[in-house]
């Protein structure tokens, strides 16, 4: 399991809180440090199964920045992503070929 994590965020603190919780073994990637590439975004949105739209922070700045809208198709929307995460939705739990956005935090239980 992988936790795409941004330690300054409350939701993000809660999900990881809640895996270490229950002693589940995972390991957390800094996705702004380490920040995913195109295709780690095409895999997660593979994973996921939603909109690329979904899989952002629309509400981020830089979306309004970087003139992004939320009809784009999801292939520009996943370069957008890949070329800034912050505005990738957090936190992301990755387990066994599946994913989920905790948001609220409690559904990254959903893959346990």
């Amino acid at each position: 399991m992988i936790l795409w994590h941004n330690p300054r965020c409350s939701k993000s603190r809660a999900a990881l809180a809640l895996l270490e919780a229950r002693g589940v073994a995972f390991e957390t990637r800094r996705y702004l440090e380490d920040a995913p590439s195109l295709e780690d975004l095409r895999m997660l949105h593979s994973r996921l199964g939603v909109p690329a739209i979904q899989m952002m922070r629309s509400g981020e700045a830089a979306f309004r920045e970087m003139g992004l809208t939320r009809d784009m198709a999801d292939a520009d929307l996943l370069a957008a992503m890949a070329r800034e995460p912050r505005l990738i939705e957090r936190p992301v739990l990755i387990a066994d070929g599946r994913a989920v956005i905790g948001r609220p935090p409690e559904r990254v239980l959903d893959l346990l």
